[in-house]
């Protein structure tokens, strides 16, 4: 017989039941859920909610805010719902938790001061023919930056 605090989500796990009751705390405000589950030491909460919280928005490329975009990992959605918690730790965002109250800290990547200048920070890289070039070479000239990571 299975708990009655648990349900099948249709991804072969079983999850808490959703619960109400949840409080968020970040920055200066106190954000009552309507809806959440707790898996482990996870928050989960409808990927919806997420705009009243920090005013991300899931969106298929990822939670965006404003010109910012953080992929999501499939590891962090699932079924319309979303891993609050571990985007926190995604974005190095403390996050403490007591009862039904969560703290989130605030997130490093809204405070640096390259995305509030609207300028990248300098590298150097290698061209294919072996020059070091920076991207401080190109500096009042528009270009295009491509990259690609393996992981």
């Amino acid at each position: 017989m299975i708990n009655r605090r648990l349900m099948l989500m249709g991804t072969g796990a079983l999850w808490a039941a959703p619960q109400s009751g949840i409080t968020i705390l970040y920055g200066e405000r106190e954000i009552p859920l309507s809806l959440s589950r707790i898996e482990k030491e996870d928050l989960w909460i409808p990927a919806t909610e997420l705009a009243q919280i920090n005013e991300f928005v899931v969106k298929p490329q990822g939670a965006c805010r404003e010109d910012i975009c953080i992929p999501l990992p499939k590891e962090l959605k699932k079924n319309g719902w979303l891993n609050l918690s571990g985007f926190a730790r995604k974005l190095k965002q403390s996050v403490v938790h007591e009862g039904s109250t969560w703290s989130f800290g605030e997130m490093p990547v809204l405070r640096s001061g390259f995305l509030q200048s609207r300028v990248a920070p300098d590298f150097a890289i290698q061209d294919r023919k072996g020059k070091t070039v920076r991207l401080t070479d190109f500096r009042g000239r528009k270009i295009l930056l491509l990259s690609w990571a393996s992981w």
